[in-house]
């Protein structure tokens, strides 16, 4: 018979070269260890609701009556909900054509942009043109319809940073486009090195490979690092310099749990540089509802912002977009409600506040518990989270658990991160998932488990990190690498 199109050996080979760690073998080992019955943590994903956190009132609320129109002429609506959630689902529906059903512009309720704008003006003191700003089903699909655009083929390099989220190395893979590593440096705290950079950019080079973007992921994901005003300038130098659109992926951005290096954009940066920089550097910065005390993955909520991208590529992403019709509706409100915040004196204001630094100060106690444990363990070693929402730490695997993850056909890190789940039912992602220097093995794990189950959580991994390290370990005090905290 003959071979019929989605036949497995006449797919798309782009599609098959596609991995993604954090729902690969890890995920799928987890799932079904949890429809056997067993008690499943799922820290594999930045998901926090999945994790226990409760959404916010007042954008439920807000949404909810947009949802549910008729609610709004019942009288007694003022009963259910505030005035002010009243007076905001009135505006955003007004901004509509037609409700919630209705599609939108392919850039989204331009009323919305104009939001994210004004939010953008606020954050880094410049303005912002809602006719560049693109509202999408998350930031995923916005880096997606980027690199898409951008990558014309194999000559094609993209520089990402190793660690990595594996969205990249997988859009990237999709797309037909070459992955060229940069590596951040673990013993300095996760930093960049312009020289590596150039360096990786020398390299593809040689390969006959044009580099034609670079990304950063800022704060770090899976590595938890803040980004310095000077690194960033560094780096905005450097794409000058080569060329590169700087694509900034900022989705942790309200996820801070230190003082010494909050978040600062990198069209801040850009600006403050001024001439030549500011008019010249192509860049392309990500936002979503998912993160943050938001944590509103389900809604699949973002948008991207164009800064020194020609006009008639605006029209090529636009032509792209409408492809899709139209970003989720809903979406598109829960953005605009995080950009344009309660103000003091709102009804809704103090309980807004309570909630979202309710859910910001126990993630900064969460990532201190996290290190300190990780920290207290045998051959274990890790940064401090300073932004994001997950820990990276180094596991220092003994030879002989090398030996036997060979003789079980499986990478290292995946070997011990399948015991962990087996022995304790915490789902990781090995560090392999994201790249990593050769011979360094790492875990990734959220901070989002509750607060009040860390310290088991931490216990149960320290249990099963000393058996196993006592099992394969030739002698104690197997000696440790020092990381600089």
């Amino acid at each position: 018979m003959a071979p019929k199109g989605l036949d497995y050996e006449l797919l798309n080979e782009n599609v098959k070269k596609v991995q993604y760690a954090v729902r690969g073998e890890l995920y799928l080992r987890a799932s079904e260890l949890q429809k056997e019955g067993k008690k499943i943590i799922f820290t594999n994903v930045g998901n926090p609701h999945a994790l226990g956190q409760k959404p916010l009132t007042f954008p439920r609320q807000v949404v909810a009556l947009c949802q549910a129109p008729f609610l709004l002429d019942d009288p007694n609506v003022g009963l259910m909900f505030p005035a002010d959630a009243i007076a905001r689902a009135k505006h955003y529906l007004s901004l509509t054509s037609g409700g919630l059903g209705a599609y939108s512009d392919s850039r989204g309720i331009p009323g919305v942009r104009k939001e994210v704008a004004d939010f953008l003006l606020r954050r880094d003191g410049y303005p912002s043109d809602p006719e560049l700003i693109f509202l999408t089903d998350g930031a995923s699909k916005g880096v997606m319809q980027i690199l898409s655009t951008i990558i014309r083929g194999p000559s094609d390099g993209i520089l990402v940073p190793v660690p990595q989220y594996p969205l990249y190395s997988a859009a990237i893979s999709l797309f037909g486009g070459t992955l060229v590593p940069y590596y951040l440096e673990e013993t300095a705290n996760w930093g960049l090195d312009v020289n590596d950079l150039r360096n990786a950019v020398s390299q593809a080079k040689s390969k006959g490979i044009t580099v034609k973007a670079m990304v950063i992921i800022n704060p770090g994901n899976p590595t938890g690092q803040c980004l310095s005003e000077a690194n960033l300038s560094e780096i905005l130098r450097f794409c000058y310099q080569e060329g590169l659109v700087l694509l900034g992926d900022e989705v942790y951005q309200q996820n801070i749990y230190q003082d010494e290096r909050p978040f600062i954009s990198s069209k801040k940066v850009l600006m403050d540089m001024g001439p030549p920089y500011s008019k010249e550097v192509q860049l392309v910065s990500f936002h979503t509802v998912s993160k943050g005390y938001w944590g509103e993955c389900g809604q699949r909520g973002g948008y991207f912002e164009m800064t020194n991208i020609p006009p008639k590529t605006v029209d090529e992403i636009y032509k792209v977009a409408s492809i899709s019709l139209s970003p989720n509706v809903p979406a598109q409100i829960f953005m605009g409600l995080m950009v344009n915040p309660l103000k003091p004196g709102d009804i809704s204001y103090e309980q807004f506040i309570r909630e979202s630094k309710g859910v910001l100060e126990s993630l900064r106690r969460r990532a201190r518990i996290m290190t300190d444990g990780f920290n207290s363990c045998r051959n274990v070693v890790c940064n401090f989270t300073e932004g994001a929402m997950y820990s990276f730490p180094q596991i220092r695997l003994p030879p002989k658990a090398i030996e036997a993850a060979k003789s079980a056909g499986k990478v290292a890190d995946v070997f011990y991160c399948l015991k962990l789940l087996e022995a304790t039912g915490i789902s990781t992602v090995p560090g392999s998932g994201f790249g990593q220097k050769e011979g360094v093995f790492h875990l990734r794990t959220t901070i989002l488990p509750a607060e009040e189950d860390m310290p088991a959580i931490m216990e149960s991994f320290k249990k099963f990190n000393d058996e196993f390290m006592e099992q394969y370990e030739d002698h104690k005090g197997y000696s440790r690498m020092s990381v600089a905290e």
